[in-house]
């Protein structure tokens, strides 16, 4: 765990560099501080700090929140553990209830997956997929994957994240970088380089671990670094598609998949003038019903809001909607 308490620093320099020169909220203490002049390498991070007038400040483009709750009477705050909602555009929090505290993620897991496949993948690269990958809990949602099909990067992202293939997640996993493990080092070296120091990843499908962790705020770093990538905003937002691949035969075949996503499947109604762009589901027993989502108002503006350990689907959906309706104000 030492190594995680280090990663701390990033993310902290970064807050207190805010309060410090905005003046906003009370300054906090921080323990262990990120010194951006010592070499990043012995962090982990790849970066080389030339001089102090080349720098800027790791929080300029994001939303920086106090640790305190920032509550609304228009969300019910009961129906969950955690929450968030991001105005992306002004890089504002809206609402905000136990952001920093360490939740699971069970399957919106797969969002961080996806940022790392396509940052170190090939998306035309394919793999035929293995009896090991398919080696999973009973009951864990799958695209439908068998031994011996072969489908490439970009096919295994929409079963990954429309349908949450667990199977999909094992054959990234070795695809990118040939193993689980040494994805899950890779996940975790790149929410670090995110700020998301509060997080720890050893798995690319989110099934539970009490060492696979991550907070709102984490969620919020990872989900908007990852709406950066053209490729992944076009697969979160589609309502199904239909794969193309070769089966173990050597035929071509084909699945269909459809988003889980509620919204944009038509299970539950948008708020009037809100568009749900895509996100993220995931459900376990410990983690309970989780929801990311990116949305835009009818001003355009784009927000992201997240939903952690609701204890129904129908309260996950419920405070979901609260959350979207606050962001059409």
């Amino acid at each position: 765990m030492r190594c995680i308490d280090r990663r701390k620093r990033v993310l902290a320099a970064a807050l207190l560099a805010v309060v410090l020169f905005t003046g906003c909220g009370q300054p906090i203490e921080i323990e262990n501080p990120y010194d951006v002049y010592e070499s990043p390498r012995a962090y982990g991070l790849n970066i080389t700090v030339s001089s102090e007038s080349s720098q800027t400040f790791f929080g300029k483009d994001l939303c920086i929140a106090g640790t305190e709750d920032k509550l609304s009477q228009n969300v019910t705050a009961s129906l969950s553990e955690a929450a968030g909602l991001f105005d992306i555009k002004e890089n504002t929090l809206k609402f905000g209830k136990n952001i920093y505290g360490r939740v699971y993620p069970a399957s919106t897991t797969k969002i961080l997956t996806a940022y790392v496949a396509l940052k170190h993948g090939d998306l035309t690269k394919s793999a035929t997929v293995t009896e090991q990958e398919l080696q999973l809990e009973e009951g864990s949602s799958t695209c439908g994957l068998a031994v011996g099909d072969t489908i490439s990067l970009e096919e295994l992202l929409y079963g990954l994240m429309l349908c949450s293939g667990n199977d999909a997640a094992n054959v990234i996993a070795d695809l990118v970088s040939g193993s689980t493990e040494k994805f899950a080092e890779l996940m975790n070296q790149e929410a670090l380089a995110l700020g998301a120091t509060n997080s720890h990843f050893i798995n690319p499908h989110g099934l539970h671990s009490e060492e696979h962790y991550t907070t709102v705020y984490d969620m919020y770093l990872i989900f908007q670094a990852a709406l950066q990538e053209e490729k992944f905003v076009s697969v979160i937002s589609s309502q199904s598609h239909t794969a193309s691949y070769t089966n173990s035969a050597g035929e071509s075949a084909s699945k269909d998949w459809l988003n889980t996503n509620k919204y944009l499947n038509g299970e539950v109604e948008t708020p009037e003038g809100i568009q749900v762009m895509g996100g993220k589901t995931g459900t376990t027993n410990d983690a309970g019903y989780c929801l990311v989502l990116y949305s835009k108002n009818s001003s355009d503006v784009p927000h992201i809001s997240i939903v952690y350990k609701s204890e129904s689907r129908e309260n996950l959906y419920h405070e979901m909607t609260e959350l979207l309706m606050e962001s059409a104000k």
